[in-house]
């Protein structure tokens, strides 16, 4: 296959909600630029993309494919992305590697929730995006309808490039008003028929070409000189000033498909081959340490590792950008995040699972490789004379965790080395082993999500799992002050053990100081600090243990064994068992034994008396709160709003934003458990949402009494 060089490459994000058709498409790009001689199905099962068995059992896309087009002696890399928002990691990922995004709407349905998602993700990275309308064959389909939304949504920097003649079934004519041609194409699709645009079109094709024209123009200082000279711009002309809008997204052009029939796949790959910005006309991509980073084939080499697929009877096929500089088949390179050294034996360019041997690849170009040693998803791998590293790609927050575990223990091992597998695949499926919940948690972005993951283990790594709900990692705390002791003592022969502590225990809040005196049952105690210890909590909040023993009762090489006992009494609070935070510990008094006290004596009394003083200082316990936004369509807005005050929810304000409502709610995670299912549900799947955590505050107490009377119950199982 023929090298090409960075000023040859483009790189094409392929995005689009569930159904839009993306590997119909695929295959028809494919099949257009010669890489295949005839085009998969998916009823057939022998598509390009998804071809991995869970893809081919569900009838989705669960990964992104890899494929590349050579046309017009240009090399186009895509990246075919999943539709659903489950499997949102790979267009996350797609994107950030990618200079430009196409988005396929689908004819009958035009701006979907996927789309909405994907236009934000787009927004965010600041990426050029091309619509691409297809299934104009479909009876239901109606364009002045879905362009009038496209304009609704996202406002008028978007301008058709093309209209269709016939849209609905038998669908095979369109006016290119960039060309200003008609296209016509035969029954099966294929290389159209050019002609002059009929009379009666005439009108409608310069109104839109004008439009066009002056959308070019803008982005262009001198363009828009002659724009105004003559209210023209030549063909060259009008490609640069479009060239010029895609990259600061001042146009969003709208192209037409049908890639069942494989019409209009032609026209549209000679716009990416001819229009859309190469790599080295795109902004530069900073690396961890904020330096811009060229993509200059004569620069030192470094490759960025982007994703990772599994596949049958090769195991790891590590995809790579070319960040800088040029790599050759058995370059030796250095893993800059492990500093291990790597040899890269063979490089090839990926077409799904078929891939092209090729002796390098140049800045700005996608490859893959296998057989490495210890290479994974986000290293960076450098040549000597480059220390690069990459840390752009920013996956979002979990939003649907579950418990796991084997329904054969001795299976445990063996399940848990293959979710780290896949999650080299998927960085969104992420994996905790939780000491404080006592639980295996797996998060994922939706239900659908982790029911992928499940079908894996039980179907391919043969590891029957059962997947139920988490604990919720509730926090406990104080409300009052309170006062208490203890006194441990034991004595079996020889030397015994004796330790006394008195202390008193309050709320804490950040900046709150001690008080000289407090006064319990009519007896004053004052305070003397003598010394303070403020403790961040692994677990949030803090415990702040101070020492306000005087006249020597409590000698202090004993207070760290007191704050040790206090902290393990802590790690289980007295209500659920959960972590306890935000606690002023004083110590007050106490009693040794000249012979008999020691470290363990006073860690017994230290956690004995701090656990009796909780008890009696109203202890509350404070769950999880996190922030929801749900993107939701205006006519069910009602509905969502009653689904999240049923959950305990507080609505924090609404707004629109690109055609649909945005919802800003506080929830409990409690109440989140199945709010993907729920949402889906009330609103026929044309809704998304997004959770982040946002801090803890008190249950009711009706939830309350009900937490601790299950912790009661369970414990009582146990024992």
């Amino acid at each position: 296959m023929k090298v090409y060089q960075t000023n040859a490459i483009k790189n094409i994000a392929l995005l689009g909600n569930d159904g839009s058709g993306k590997t119909t498409l695929t295959e028809s790009i494919l099949f257009e630029s010669g890489q295949i001689q005839r085009r998969g199905r998916i009823s057939q099962k022998n598509t390009v993309s998804d071809y991995f068995p869970v893809e081919q059992e569900y009838g989705y896309s669960v990964f992104s494919t890899v494929f590349h087009a050579e046309y017009n002696n240009k090399k186009l890399n895509f990246i075919d992305c999943p539709g659903s928002d489950d499997f949102v990691g790979a267009a996350i990922t797609a994107l950030n590697v990618t200079d430009t995004t196409v988005i396929l709407l689908n004819g009958q349905y035009g701006v979907e929730v996927g789309t909405q998602n994907h236009f934000r993700y787009t927004e965010k990275l600041q990426k050029p995006v091309i619509f691409l309308l297809n299934q104009l064959d479909d009876e239901k389909c109606d364009f002045d309808s879905v362009l009038e939304k496209l304009r609704e949504v996202y406002g008028p920097s978007v301008i058709p490039v093309q209209y269709p003649l016939n849209p609905g079934p038998g669908f095979n004519s369109f006016i290119d008003v960039l060309m200003m041609k008609k296209y016509t194409y035969p029954a099966e699709g294929g290389k159209a028929k050019i002609e002059e645009i009929p009379a009666d079109q005439l009108e409608k094709a310069n109104e839109l070409h004008k439009a066009l024209v002056e959308a070019a123009a803008e982005h262009d200082e001198k363009l828009m000189e002659k724009f105004f000279e003559s209210e023209s711009l030549t063909e060259d002309e009008m490609r640069e000033g479009i060239r010029k809008g895609l990259v600061n997204r001042g146009i969003l052009p709208l192209f037409l498909v049908c890639a069942r029939q494989n019409i209009g796949v032609d026209r549209m790959m000679e716009f990416l081959s001819n229009v859309v910005p190469f790599v080295d006309e795109m902004p530069k991509v900073l690396n961890a340490a904020g330096k811009e980073i060229t993509p200059d084939p004569n620069g030192p080499t470094s490759l960025f590792f982007f994703k990772t697929g599994m596949e049958p009877h090769i195991g790891e096929v590590q995809y790579f950008k070319v960040m800088s500089g040029t790599v050759k088949a058995g370059d030796e390179l250095t893993n800059a995040e492990r500093g291990s050294k790597e040899r890269i034996g063979q490089i090839f360019v990926a077409s799904g699972a078929g891939r092209t041997s090729v002796d390098e690849l140049h800045a700005g170009d996608i490859g893959c490789t296998v057989k490495l040693k210890d290479v994974h998803t986000g290293n960076t791998l450098n040549s000597k004379d480059c220390d690069n590293r990459f840390d752009f790609i920013k996956f979002p927050n979990p939003k649907c965790t579950r418990a796991i575990r084997a329904v054969n223990q001795s299976d445990t091992e063996k399940m848990m080395a293959a979710i780290n597998r896949m999650s080299e695949e998927d960085p969104t499926w992420v994996v905790e082993q939780s000491k404080e919940l006592r639980q295996v948690l797996i998060h994922g972005q939706g239900e659908f999500h982790l029911r992928t993951l499940k079908w894996r283990l039980e179907n391919l790594d043969k590891i029957p799992i059962e997947l139920y709900e988490q604990r919720i990692p509730y926090r406990e705390t104080i409300t009052r002050k309170a006062k208490d002791e203890y006194r441990h003592k034991k004595q079996s022969g020889g030397a015994g053990q004796f330790g006394e502590v008195h202390l008193i225990i309050e709320p804490y809040t950040e900046g709150d100081p001690v008080q000289p005196a407090y006064t319990f049952n009519g007896q004053e105690f004052r305070i003397t600090v003598k010394s303070q210890q403020e403790i961040p909590l692994e677990w949030g909040g803090k415990l702040v243990f101070v020492n306000s023993v005087v006249g020597g009762a409590i000698d202090t090489r004993f207070m760290p064994a007191i704050l040790k006992g206090i902290m393990s009494c802590m790690e289980r609070g007295p209500l659920t068992g959960s972590y306890a935070r935000d606690v002023r510990v004083i110590v007050v008094d106490g009693k040794m034994h000249p012979v008999d006290s020691n470290e363990i004596s006073f860690m017994i009394a230290g956690s004995r008396a701090f656990s009796q003083a909780f008890k009696n200082a109203g202890p509350k316990i404070l769950e999880p709160i996190y922030d929801v936004e749900v993107y939701v369509p205006a006519d069910y807005m009602g509905d969502v709003m009653s689904d999240l005050q049923g959950r305990r929810g507080i609505i924090m304000g609404m707004d629109s934003e690109n055609g649909y409502q945005k919802l800003n709610a506080r929830v409990p995670l409690k109440e989140m458990s199945n709010f993907s299912t729920a949402l889906s549900s009330v609103t026929a799947g044309s809704a998304s949402f997004n959770m982040k955590f946002n801090g803890y505050e008190l249950v009711p107490a009706e939830v309350q009494e009900k937490l601790i009377k299950e912790h009661e119950a369970e414990q009582a199982e146990e024992s």
